[in-house]
């Protein structure tokens, strides 16, 4: 069986029926001065924790790096972006309780060594111009010293990606390939409105260095520019032939960077899987090749959404319900698939993310409603979905801004 075949009958076995959101969140665990937790203090902080609670501990090139827990599972990104990866439910409530277990168990063990956590886009002393990039250590994971060293040819913000941006990532099931090919045509057309609606930012006027233009989406244009060949949209998502043969073939022709095989990692550089099994290599692992597609969507055993800033939880929930109230309704894919149709390539949905970048709410993206506008309808159309103990959560999300000094004060969320 060839590997397109492999990866193809691989997504495939995604399709249910059920219809869960799994949810992630990425933290800075930060000083009094802003300055993130070293590697080797947290590491040995997870062996203890993993340790007391019974959970699994996960280790990479002889470091724990994480967790698997029952309900949860942890993970530390390149430069100790700590992650909580949430199981999947259907009940928002229950991804609120769980996050909030996990939150009552770390904050008072960072508070005794005077750490604490934050939700941001980009690490606050980054984006403010205080440090660069280039004053964070990485991980010494193996991983990321290859991605690094690739970054640093490939595009203009790598370090910034890696050293200092926190996403919040969302998972949906889907039920078969043409359910699969609908929610993500239509969650790549809305996502630039998903993106303002879940930008996290310091400073309202901050910009990268060398873009005095764009104000709003700093995560996003670190990651537009780190790598073409890896980034941006999903490549032929909009063909008329797309499916799960297409979106293999498209991971099989990503450069790998690396590859880990029998626990043993090698910098591959551009190669591709393809190109691998050219050479006479039998690539397996599937996971990691899919992982090495940074797109602004994933498509594994389920769609994995993003394009969302590192937010705290009450926002989280918000957005969580608000993609519950349109994945999960036949009818608001219908109507959104129509109302969106002259959004039919990516250069379409690009354009609308590049105005976004530079009016933020007030931009004029689609049928001549600016992002704003288009917030507040997709908004609408979640609430007139979701049950009524649901709908109140979209209220955490209506907010521009607001909630996000929360985390940074350790409250709970509800």
């Amino acid at each position: 069986m060839s590997l397109i075949k492999e990866i193809s009958d691989y997504i495939r076995s995604g399709e249910t029926s059920s219809q869960k959101l799994g949810l992630e969140i990425e933290h800075f665990v930060i000083n009094e001065n802003g300055i993130q937790i070293d590697f080797h203090q947290i590491s040995e902080m997870i062996k203890e924790v993993g340790e007391k609670i019974g959970a699994k501990l996960v280790y990479m090139d002889g470091y724990p790096v994480g967790y698997i827990a029952d309900e949860y599972t942890t993970s530390l990104e390149p430069s100790c972006q700590f992650e909580i990866s949430i199981n999947p439910y259907s009940d928002i409530h229950e991804i609120g309780r769980i996050y909030n277990e996990f939150i009552d168990l770390w904050i008072p063990l960072f508070a005794q060594k005077g750490y604490r956590f934050i939700t941001a886009g980009n690490l606050p002393l980054v984006e403010l111009g205080v440090i660069t990039p280039d004053d964070i250590a990485l991980s010494p994971k193996k991983r990321y010293i290859f991605m690094d060293d690739y970054f640093k040819t490939s595009g203009k913000y790598g370090k910034y990606m890696m050293r200092a941006s926190g996403s919040t990532q969302i998972s949906v099931d889907y039920s078969s390939e043409q359910d699969m090919v609908r929610k993500l045509r239509v969650l790549q057309k809305i996502s630039p409105v998903l993106m303002i609606l879940m930008e996290n930012k310091s400073n309202p006027d901050s910009t990268l260095p060398g873009v005095s233009d764009k104000t709003h989406l700093l995560r996003i244009q670190e990651w537009d520019d780190i790598d073409p060949e890896r980034t941006g949209f999903v490549p032929h998502s909009f063909d008329e032939d797309f499916g799960y043969d297409k979106m293999a073939e498209v991971i099989c022709n990503v450069p790998l960077i690396l590859y880990t095989e029998d626990g043993v990692t090698e910098g591959v550089g551009s190669k591709t899987a393809m190109d691998l099994i050219a050479e006479g290599r039998e690539p397996k692992n599937i996971d990691h090749i899919i992982s090495m597609g940074f797109f602004h969507f994933r498509v594994k055993t389920y769609i994995e959404i993003r394009v969302a800033d590192a937010v705290p939880l009450n926002k989280a929930l918000g957005y969580v319900a608000l993609l519950k109230g349109i994945v999960y309704s036949d009818s608001a894919l219908t109507l959104l698939d129509k109302e969106l149709e002259s959004a039919n390539d990516a250069s379409s949905v690009q354009d609308a993310v590049e105005r976004i970048m530079k009016d933020g709410f007030d931009a004029v993206i689609y049928n001549g409603k600016t992002a704003r506008e288009w917030a507040d309808h997709l908004i609408g159309i979640a609430s007139g979905n979701l049950p009524e103990e649901e709908k109140e959560y979209l209220n955490h999300v209506r907010a521009i801004r607001g909630d996000s000094k929360a985390q940074d004060n350790g409250q709970r969320y509800a």
